[in-house]
């Protein structure tokens, strides 16, 4: 019965953290994008954000996104710096027309720093990108 399920790969579809000015505060602030390079909208987008090591885990974040366009991206949270010690897991569901995708994103602890900052062209701002 397992082998039946069919569980669709996830392709085009990333978490990124940047590094970014916050124009409101006057403060340069570390934020959680999700970027879709699908040529089709996502829908119902769930992200379930946690931070863990062998001693610490964080609390559960959940956001929920009712439509992620065609190549587009949408700022998830903000993420302390003090998270960066842990590794930081990012679980997205979504559906793409009738079929339901899961996938999960890690940036593993202390990847998330200034010195790891790449330009990432759908943003056009300097960030790391989940495994």
């Amino acid at each position: 019965m397992k082998k039946d399920i069919q569980i669709p790969e996830v392709t085009d579809v990333e978490v990124a953290v940047v590094y970014e000015y916050n124009d409101i505060y006057k403060t340069d602030d570390w934020n959680v994008y999700i970027i879709n390079k699908k040529e089709v909208d996502l829908e119902m987008v769930v992200i379930v954000s946690q931070g863990f090591s062998e001693t610490k885990t964080t609390s559960l974040l959940r956001k929920k996104l009712e439509k992620l366009p065609a190549n587009s991206f949408a700022k998830v949270e903000l993420i302390q710096p003090e998270l960066f010690k842990l590794n930081n897991r990012f679980q997205v569901t979504f559906f793409e027309g009738n079929t339901l995708y899961d996938k999960t994103f890690t940036f593993p602890e202390n990847t998330i720093k200034e010195g790891a900052l790449r330009m990432i062209s759908e943003l056009n701002k300097r960030g790391v990108l989940a495994d």
